[in-house]
C-alpha cells in the first residue's frame, strides 16, 4: 500500500494553500467543489467541508488545494489540516468516487507557441500536466509516457519534452511546421480533455527523487554546486521555460572551476541557445559567485 506524504505549499492567493501529495490521487482528472452538498461524490472533501474555515476544495492529479474563510490565518491551522490529509490518503479511504455518469471531458485549451529553435514547437495547455519535467529521445525511451509514445508515431517527431503545462516537440526536417502544427494540438488537446495520464505515477515518483530539491539534500554535494542548483532554479529556469525548454545543473569541477549544465527541450539543438545559455549563465554566475566560476560548459540533453 502507498504511503502518502503532503507537502504544504503556499499560492500567489493568501486564501488558497496547495496540500500536494508524493502519489496521484486522482487520474488527470479536477474537481472543484464549493459546499458538502457540491461534494457528494468526494468523500474526502465532504470530510474537509466540516471544518469551519474551509471554503472551496479542489482536488486534482497530486495535490488538494484549500480555500479558507478569513476567520482563520493558515499558519494556524496548516498543520493540522496536513495530518488529517495524510491520515485520510492512508487510510484508503475514495478520494472522489468513480462514478462513470460523473466522468466528462476535461476542459482543455492548447496552443502552439513557436521557441527560438526553429526546429521546435512549443504546445501550451491551461491545465499541468506534470509535476516535473521529462525528456524522451524515442519511443523506446517513452515507455511510460502514453501521450509521448502516440506522439512519436508520427513520423516527423524526433524528441519529446514535458514540463508542468506545456508540451515540447522536436521535428525533423521532413515537414513545415505550419503543415502539422494543427493536428499535433488536436492530438494533446484530445488526450488531456479524455483525462489520460501524461506519465505514470511511477515514473513521477522516481523522477521526484531526482529533482533539484532532492540533489540540494546530498550530502556528497559540494556548497559551491548547491548555491548554483540555486542560481539556475531561481534565475535561469524561468527564462529558459518560457522558450519551451529545460536546463539541469550536471556538476561542478572545482579544479577547473567549469560547470556543466544539461539543456532539454527547445533548447536541446538549437542553433543560437547554446551559445547565448552559456555565455548567459556563465556571465550571471561569475557575477555572483566570483572567482569559484571560470567557464560554463552546455551539453544538449
Amino acid at each position: 500500500m502507498k504511503e502518502f506524504i503532503i507537502t504544504v505549499v503556499p499560492t500567489n492567493n493568501p486564501a488558497i494553500l496547495k496540500f500536494e501529495t508524493n502519489h496521484f490521487i486522482t487520474k488527470n482528472q479536477n474537481y472543484e467543489f464549493k459546499n458538502i452538498d457540491d461534494a457528494k461524490n468526494s468523500p474526502l472533501a465532504q470530510q474537509l467541508f466540516h471544518l469551519p474555515f474551509i471554503k472551496t476544495v479542489y482536488i486534482a492529479g497530486n495535490f488538494i488545494g484549500l480555500e479558507r474563510f478569513n476567520i482563520v490565518e493558515w499558519d494556524d491551522v496548516k498543520d493540522s489540516v496536513a495530518q488529517q490529509l495524510t491520515d485520510y490518503l492512508n487510510s484508503g479511504e475514495v478520494v472522489v468516487k468513480d462514478d462513470e455518469e460523473n466522468k466528462k471531458k476535461v476542459a482543455v485549451t492548447v496552443y502552439a507557441e513557436v521557441t527560438p529553435n526553429p526546429s521546435a514547437m512549443k504546445f501550451v495547455t491551461n491545465k499541468r500536466i506534470v509535476p516535473t519535467s521529462f525528456e524522451f529521445k524515442n519511443i523506446e525511451e517513452a515507455k511510460d509516457s502514453q501521450l509521448a509514445k502516440q506522439l512519436f508515431t508520427l513520423p516527423f517527431v524526433k524528441e519529446v519534452f514535458f514540463d508542468e503545462n506545456y508540451v515540447s516537440i522536436n521535428k525533423y526536417d521532413v515537414v513545415e511546421w505550419e503543415e502539422v502544427t494543427s493536428s499535433i494540438r488536436e492530438l494533446i488537446r484530445d488526450f488531456l480533455a479524455d483525462g489520460k495520464e501524461v506519465v505514470s505515477a511511477s515514473s513521477i515518483q522516481q523522477k521526484s527523487s531526482e529533482s533539484p530539491a532532492s540533489k540540494m539534500e546530498d550530502a556528497n554535494l559540494d556548497d559551491t554546486s548547491k548555491q548554483i542548483i540555486d542560481i539556475l532554479e531561481e534565475y535561469v529556469k524561468p527564462a529558459v521555460a518560457s522558450d519551451g525548454g529545460n536546463i539541469m545543473f550536471k556538476s561542478y569541477e572545482e579544479d577547473t572551476k567549469t560547470v556543466n549544465v544539461i539543456l532539454q527541450g527547445a533548447c536541446s539543438g538549437c542553433p543560437s541557445s547554446t551559445f547565448t545559455l552559456k555565455n548567459g549563465i556563465e556571465t550571471m554566475l561569475k557575477n555572483m559567485m566570483g572567482e569559484k566560476i571560470n567557464e560554463v560548459v552546455a551539453i544538449n540533453g
